[in-house]
């Protein structure tokens, strides 16, 4: 196949996504956005990658970029214009060749429960068993329950509701803004408060990435406008910033650290300003290292550099290397 550095001018955005329901609903969501505002149609293209076709636990068959690589190297060899991640799944690294083209505005970032019988963090019975594929969710759901059996779980939304649903588990423990666009948020239970369990960083934001020569390199002006329409600058700081600090951490989409964002007035004045929130958790709950920061929103990156020297002067590389055979729990 011949690689344009354009996207076809009289064509359909092709639109590069995974095939799960989650992704295929996201992408569309996007794809449409982008489509109407150049004035043409879209077509979405499946694209399956590691993390859809190997179910292991993501510490042991990759971790970060596992759900990422396959669909980026059909947009670098051009066999779609764009495509469009969960942007807690990009690696924090940039990719040779690749820009983020645009950041939509952020869904729902918190995480939530799904639970039997209405239960929530706190009236889950002592002992409850709870799925969660994520460390850092478990984590965290052990500060403050330490009671709960943590169970790790693969799968996507309805394979993870299931568990619920037949029995086998308590709750479930999901992302609200997945839940919302397949809409499910009827399965919610609770939602956390980030006071109580701090999201992924970038959790909730979507990234639509190009080729930088198809945005530098003359593309057509429909392309440049369609991504600056669906681009949107508080939540791209707020990602950059969560983003950073992952990356100052040295930890990948796989490690317990959580980070929230928010653009906030500046004290005594108009002017916004980041307020960053960050927390690196052992495993099984017993340690934490919180801090905040804040500061004008075109220092971004810096901000979450600065709060990674801050957590790691206060000792968090010690809950940054769990045992590399260790669950979500940091339990055999």
């Amino acid at each position: 196949m011949t690689v344009s550095q354009a996207p076809d001018a009289g064509g359909p955005l092709l639109v590069g996504t995974r095939g799960s329901a989650l992704a295929l609903a996201q992408s569309g969501q996007v794809a449409a956005a982008l489509a109407a505002t150049a004035g043409r149609g879209h077509e979405l293209v499946r694209i399956r990658t590691e993390g859809d076709v190997n179910l292991g636990p993501l510490a042991s068959i990759g971790g970060t970029g596992v759900f990422v690589t396959a669909v980026r190297d059909a947009l670098a060899a051009g066999s779609v214009d764009v495509v469009v991640h969960s942007l807690k799944d990009l690696p924090t690294a940039p990719a040779p060749g690749l820009t983020l083209g645009a950041v939509p505005t952020r869904e729902d970032p918190r995480d939530a429960v799904c639970a039997r019988n209405g239960w929530t963090l706190a009236t889950l019975p002592r002992g409850a068993s709870v799925g969660t594929g994520s460390p850092r969710r478990a984590a965290q759901l052990l500060r403050h329950r330490p009671d709960l059996q943590i169970h790790a779980i693969r799968g996507n939304v309805d394979t993870r509701l299931g568990h619920v649903g037949d029995g086998r588990l308590d709750a479930v423990v999901l992302a609200a803004a997945g839940l919302a666009r397949l809409g499910r948020s009827a399965a919610v239970t609770d939602l956390l408060d980030p006071e109580v369990m701090l999201p992924a960083p970038a959790q909730g934001a979507l990234a639509v990435e190009a080729r930088t020569d198809a945005v530098t390199g003359g593309s057509p002006s429909w392309y440049a406008t369609a991504l600056a329409t669906v681009d949107c600058g508080d939540t791209r700081a707020a990602a950059v910033a969560e983003r950073s600090l992952l990356a100052a951490l040295e930890a990948g989409c796989t490690a317990p650290v959580g980070a929230y964002a928010t653009v906030q007035p500046a004290p005594g004045s108009d002017t916004p300003e980041l307020v960053l929130t960050g927390t690196a958790i052992a495993l099984d709950g017993s340690r934490e290292f919180r801090g905040t920061v804040r500061g004008p929103m075109d220092r971004a990156a810096a901000l979450g550099r600065d709060l990674a020297a801050r957590l790691l002067d206060d000792g968090a590389a010690v809950v940054l290397a769990p045992p590399p055979d260790s669950g979500p729990a940091g339990r055999p």
